[in-house]
């Protein structure tokens, strides 16, 4: 079985798809086996974080942020892929630190997650994007 998420973003920061995960894996009819999920994209990241608290997301992109900077800032003047804006190359460096490939087990027809466990698109641009994530369940 295989589809696409497709998720809207608004700029940076952790978009949470867990429910379309969930939906999807139920409806496929398949009670035990392994779903992959893949993000096309080469500036945006795939996380399985806690969804309890939103403090979580929050430091999470304050983080990358004091740590990857966008390339105005002086401690990134060594960056050359610049023309696509100051958050291009940055985005696309976290994107390399972060994963872009999960793969989650399905039990009873369902994604095998703890009980403060989420699924999120981290996107690492400022403008919105429609990002797609393929997900394959076999």
């Amino acid at each position: 079985m295989q589809t696409d998420f497709q998720i809207e973003t608004a700029g940076q920061g952790l978009y949470e798809f867990t429910r379309d995960i969930q939906s999807w894996v139920g409806s496929c009819g398949v009670r035990q086996g392994v779903l992959t999920l893949f993000v096309r994209h080469t500036s945006c990241s795939l996380l399985i974080q806690e969804n309890a608290d939103p403090e979580v997301q929050t430091d999470l992109r304050a983080y990358f942020a004091r740590l990857v900077p966008p390339s105005t800032d002086t401690s990134m003047s060594y960056l050359r892929h610049t023309y696509e804006g100051p958050d291009d190359m940055p985005a696309h460096i976290k994107a390399a630190m972060m994963p872009v490939s999960l793969s989650i087990p399905v039990t009873d027809g369902a994604a095998v997650l703890g009980t403060w466990q989420g699924v999120y698109l981290f996107e690492h641009r400022d403008a919105p994007h429609r990002r797609k994530v393929a997900a394959h369940l076999a």
